[in-house]
């Protein structure tokens, strides 16, 4: 059975927390390999986050017909930390019907001529919409942040801007869901080889990811400050311990299904003209 939530604590974070060291997330706290869900049975958590998909499925298209509200989920973390295995878990057997994802490479020239959040706020979810964005407007600060193509005040000021503009979705309709997927050193390391040995998945590797891999303290000192300045109470983060995939999936399936359950969400009422029509 999955922990109370009281014990989420040390994965959670709104600007305050157990994990919070002299006003800044300290991301050593939290180990990769924490398993806060499991049952400590693989088998079973496999089972669990099988039944969890069908749940969200179900969850999804009642989000859909109430049309009142809209579900933002954002993942971000290193190269091989699972966004996309979570999309298959997780997510693979919502309905197409109101569920949209989009993977966020560079910005091309266009986008480049605009604010930072523009290209991010014409894929927003609409209405009884879930859009799930595999990575985020938060590459938009790591990525030139620690490659020092923006300096520190810009990345402070490009912080503030996603808080304000994270508010704006919360403050109209949007439940905005932040997971930071936390993967070891070691772990990626085995990841990206397995993706070099193995054929069929050697398109996903590209000669960069070796170059992010040798300024791995810099990232995770860039995600520390990230979850800092934007782990917010209208838009709190959660850092997900990924080294193991199954976990990973049923930590993220199981807040998704209380997050969902806790909008109140509600069928629309039944159109009278309805009763007693037969269909022939």
């Amino acid at each position: 059975m999955p922990k109370p939530k009281s014990d989420l604590d040390r994965y959670q974070f709104a600007g305050a927390g157990a994990a919070r060291s002299a006003g800044r997330f300290d991301l050593s706290k939290v180990s990769p390999g924490d398993k806060p869900f499991s049952s400590g049975d693989k088998q079973r958590d496999r089972a669990a986050v099988e039944l969890l998909a069908d749940e969200l499925d179900g969850l999804q298209n009642l989000l859909y017909a109430d049309g009142r509200f809209k579900l933002l989920v954002i993942l971000q973390g290193m190269d091989a930390s699972g966004k996309d295995g979570t999309l298959r878990g997780v997510f693979g057997r919502m309905s197409a019907l109101g569920v949209k994802t989009i993977g966020w490479k560079a910005p091309n020239e266009t986008e480049r001529a605009h604010d930072f959040l523009w290209r991010i706020h014409q894929h927003v979810p609409a209405r009884g919409d879930v859009m799930v964005f595999n990575r985020s407007h938060y590459e938009d600060v790591l990525v030139p942040g620690v490659n020092g193509q923006i300096s520190p005040a810009q990345t402070r000021q490009r912080y503030a801007h996603i808080n304000d503009f994270e508010r704006l979705l919360t403050e109209t309709g949007t439940v905005v869901c932040k997971f930071m997927l936390h993967i070891s050193k070691d772990e990626q390391r085995e990841r990206l080889q397995e993706r070099l040995d193995d054929p069929t998945k050697r398109w996903k590797f590209a000669a960069g990811d070796l170059d992010v891999r040798r300024q791995w303290d810099a990232y995770q000192a860039a995600y520390a400050d990230m979850i800092s300045a934007t782990g917010t109470s209208w838009a709190p983060w959660t850092i997900v311990p990924a080294d193991s995939k199954t976990h990973r999936n049923l930590m993220i399936a199981t807040l998704l299904k209380r997050t969902l359950e806790g909008m109140g969400l509600r069928y629309p009422p039944d159109d009278p003209a309805l009763a007693g029509l037969r269909v022939k």
